[in-house]
């Protein structure tokens, strides 16, 4: 893949920040969307930015606002008229080890606005820019891959993380709204299960590391494998597979 641009939102940390860190190595063009621009928040990607000049940019996307979102959208059309990959990778896990009966009503439509809306407010309004991709860039592939979970499985579902499931779940939905509204075009679009990772969402005990997470989905990317007709859903293990 050559001049690739991508964006990926909650990219300040965790698998976020590896695919920002392993595109960058790639020689991509990457924007990173992050809920926070304080600079604790983005101390990382600002090293990041510093060590290979010009090649990122650091957006101010609260996907729960769709404001920055239209906001960033504008911003790079007009810098770069185009992205070629869309990562929506933000999200948010709450209400764990909660009975249906103690469930925080609130919380669960908090994970539905992040985990779920989220991704939509972002497509909204960057699908145009990677629909314009064909018109401005020499690569061929373009994607959008939702991260998503195992934990949205209906027919392996468990008790608890209610809201976290449930969104994803709806997450997988639009997933597959969107392959057939863009049944026509040349983009490469998936939910994609990345593993249990040792992330500050996955904690210390997670077996998996994101960077290594990182380089399969990129791999994926670069290689896009046939997809079922029925069903966009990529697992860890097909990540696995593709290396």
């Amino acid at each position: 893949m050559l001049l690739v641009k991508v964006l990926i939102t909650g990219a300040n940390r965790g698998l976020g920040l590896s695919l920002i860190e392993t595109g960058l190595g790639k020689g991509y063009t990457m924007f990173a969307g992050v809920r926070s621009v304080a600079d604790e928040d983005i101390a990382k990607l600002q090293k990041l930015k510093n060590e290979y000049e010009g090649q990122l940019r650091i957006l101010h996307i609260d996907v729960t606002n769709e404001k920055t979102v239209r906001d960033a959208s504008k911003a790079v059309a007009f810098t770069d008229q185009y992205v070629d990959v869309i990562i929506n990778n933000a999200a948010i896990l709450n209400e764990r080890e909660k009975t249906i009966e103690d469930l925080d009503i609130h919380a669960t439509m908090k994970a539905f606005d992040i985990n779920t809306l989220g991704p939509l407010r972002v497509i909204k309004h960057f699908l145009p820019l990677i629909k314009h991709s064909s018109t401005y860039s020499v690569e061929e592939n373009t994607a959008i891959l939702n991260i998503s979970s195992e934990a949205a499985s209906l027919t392996n579902a468990y008790p608890g993380d209610y809201p976290y499931g449930m969104s994803k779940a709806a997450l997988n939905m639009f997933t597959e709204k969107l392959r057939a509204y863009l049944r026509e075009d040349k983009i490469f679009i998936a939910s994609v299960h990345p593993g249990w990772m040792k992330t500050d969402m996955g904690g210390g005990n997670a077996p998996k590391d994101p960077a290594k997470t990182a380089k399969n989905i990129w791999s994926m990317i670069e290689n896009p494998p046939e997809l079922s007709d029925h069903c966009a859903f990529i697992n860890d293990e097909t990540l696995l597979m593709k290396i």
